[in-house]
């Protein structure tokens, strides 16, 4: 499977204004980028992949272009997808690594 290469460019510009390291995984058919291991967010095909805190998972998926990660056929734990629409300013779209910075943090003991 391929992914969107300037959805990884923009997600690289981006992750320059955080003091955090973060590295690449090919994942999912696609590309994942890592806080110390644990996955923030991700590129599969045309969508953006975002690892979210539970709390958050009921408001997210109001948003019409916010869906559960079905990657299984299953909704999968604190995994969402958003279509580009969801994330078309850069704004939206650091707000999204935001989130997967925080669910990756939350789970670093």
């Amino acid at each position: 499977m391929a992914y969107n290469d300037q959805l990884a460019k923009r997600i690289r510009e981006q992750l320059k204004l955080f003091p955090e390291e973060f590295t690449e995984k090919k994942m999912f058919g696609g590309l994942t980028f890592l806080y110390k291991g644990k996955m923030t967010v991700g590129i599969v095909k045309e969508e953006l992949v975002v690892r979210i805190v539970s709390d958050k998972m009921e408001v997210e998926l109001l948003k019409a272009e916010v869906r559960p990660m079905d990657f299984t056929k299953r909704p999968m734990k604190e995994f969402i997808y958003v279509s580009p629409e969801g994330f078309n300013s850069e704004e939206q779209l650091l707000e999204y690594i935001e989130m997967g910075l925080e669910h990756a943090k939350s789970k670093i003991q």
